[in-house]
């Protein structure tokens, strides 16, 4: 991290802080991305260990996700309006309990209602993080303390499968949520030391000056209000209440589609509606529609959906294929896991150089194409060549999704308002989170469905691999979709309009 504060030779003392608050602010996001890969390792033994099924279990991975996807884009907020050092330091203080809280977990629902706990603070940490690398990094090495920070995520989303099926062998599976308590602790002193202090407590000093000889009391009410009133709060509630429903309905039923899995979706649609009406009357909105204008932002965020959802499904679909369907044992099926975000991570940087280089259009279409081969052959390889084959595919998948990754996020920030750019990027978070939790819910039911059991778990090596098969196959016409998306797009967006420009 030295190369961070390069040029800030002020003193020693302030390049020393500055690089222990990056190293907080990376911590955060290592925790943050740990909290959504070590669970997945552990489906297959939480299944048994609960004596649930298969569609049961996706809670633990699925709560975790909708509490972070409900809640990204309030969290930045919330951090803009009381300060984003004191917010990020709660979320930490919030991960860390709810992460003891999953470890001592007696049933399967307190340990999702602790999961949900431990997704409200993940929130905060994925929002805060990069707000608070403005403020603590020069302007001069903002884009490698966000280098950092991608880096730190790709290494929490490889190393959660290795850890946690070590973990599950050794200890058991209370371990891979314990493990992260120490670490909340760590980054909590790290954080509360060396991120700078919160330059205003929101207009509070302000109001009291205008207050005067009012009085005390007076102070207390016009200060409430000025910090809460930037804060869309029926608009959290209704993004809440609609991502609720969507996930119930994609995932209840165990792969059947009934009256109540139309119900909730309705719900979903209805919600979608009276969000969309309450973010037009908003004075201040938690999404600015009019951003959705510009079709490389909307077609970014489809596209990002997407992906996202067959990325998830490799860490769903993963560890009961190489368990059920090649028998491996829980540290093996770890190992292998990480196997996909080790390649990712190190393909992170050169994937960025070659956007820089070659440009976002056409680097876009290129990253996709490699996913799409990639699923093709993780639907294909195992078969004639098992666990190389598996292992082959993934190094095909993973660089093309970072590739992808980076232009994409690149193409949709370069038009950005500089007034918007955290709103869009919360966006940019949540798109990512809604395709998460559609690669957990629906297409882990397209596994159940194509493996023709009533029950993954007692389905014998044949049943999964054809599950497999058939998954990643419908993977493979989603990135054909967002191919279709990306070529579309570009013959509308010769010359988009700034994203996000105050009117």
């Amino acid at each position: 991290m030295s190369d961070l504060d390069e040029g800030n030779d002020e003193s020693g003392e302030r390049t020393s802080s500055v690089r222990w608050a990056v190293g907080s602010l990376a911590l955060s996001m290592l925790l943050s991305s740990l909290g959504t890969s070590i669970a997945n390792v552990a489906l297959p033994t939480l299944t048994n260990a609960f004596a649930v099924s298969f569609q049961e279990v996706q809670w633990v991975v699925l709560s975790y996700l909708l509490a972070i996807t409900v809640l990204i884009v309030s969290a930045g907020r919330l951090g803009d309006v009381l300060g984003h050092r004191r917010v990020l330091l709660a979320g930490i203080a919030v991960f860390t309990v709810a992460s003891i809280l999953c470890g001592v977990a007696p049933t399967l629902w307190m340990l999702i209602a602790a999961r949900i706990l431990q997704g409200v603070g993940a929130a905060v940490l994925m929002a805060l993080t990069m707000a608070l690398v403005r403020e603590t990094v020069p302007a001069a090495r903002t884009g490698r303390a966000m280098g950092l920070l991608g880096t730190m995520s790709a290494a929490g989303t490889a190393l959660g499968p290795s850890l946690g099926g070590i973990l599950i062998a050794g200890p058991g599976w209370q371990a891979i949520f314990l493990v992260m308590a120490p670490l909340g602790i760590v980054n909590f002193l790290l954080a509360h030391r060396h991120l700078p202090v919160d330059r205003q407590k929101p207009k509070l000093d302000r109001q009291k000056a205008k207050v005067g000889r009012s009085g005390r009391s007076g102070w207390r009410r016009r200060s409430g209000r000025s910090s809460w009133s930037g804060f869309d709060g029926l608009g959290t509630l209704l993004l809440g209440l609609t991502l609720a429903s969507y996930a119930l309905a994609v995932t209840v039923g165990g792969g059947r589609f009934d009256r109540l899995n139309v119900a909730l979706l309705s719900a979903a649609a209805v919600g979608v509606c009276l969000f969309v009406r309450a973010e037009a009357r908003a004075a201040s909105p938690l999404i600015r529609l009019a951003a959705f204008r510009n079709v490389v932002l909307s077609t970014g965020l489809a596209m990002n959906v997407l992906v996202a959802t067959v990325m998830m499904t490799t860490l769903v679909v993963g560890p009961f294929y190489l368990s059920g369907g090649l028998g491996l044992n829980e540290a093996l099926v770890g190992i292998v896991m990480s196997s996909g975000p080790v390649i990712s991570a190190l393909s992170g940087v050169p994937a960025g150089r070659v956007v820089d280089r070659l440009g976002a259009p056409f680097m876009v279409v290129a990253g996709l194409v490699a996913m799409a081969a990639g699923c093709v052959a993780l639907s294909t390889l195992p078969a004639i060549w098992g666990l190389v084959g598996y292992v082959a595919a993934l190094a095909v998948l993973t660089p093309g999704y970072q590739l992808f990754l980076a232009t994409n996020n690149t193409a949709v920030m370069m038009d950005v308002h500089p007034d918007q750019r955290g709103v869009i990027s919360g966006i940019l978070g949540l798109s990512r989170n809604l395709g998460l939790i559609t690669g957990a819910s629906v297409m882990g039911a397209v596994f159940a469905f194509a493996s023709a059991a009533g029950d993954i778990t007692t389905a014998g090596s044949e049943a999964v691999a054809t599950g497999m098969r058939i998954t990643f196959a419908v993977s493979a016409v989603l990135i054909v979709v967002a191919v279709v998306l990306s070529v579309g797009s570009r013959a509308f967006s010769t010359r988009p309009s700034p994203v996000g420009e105050p009117s």
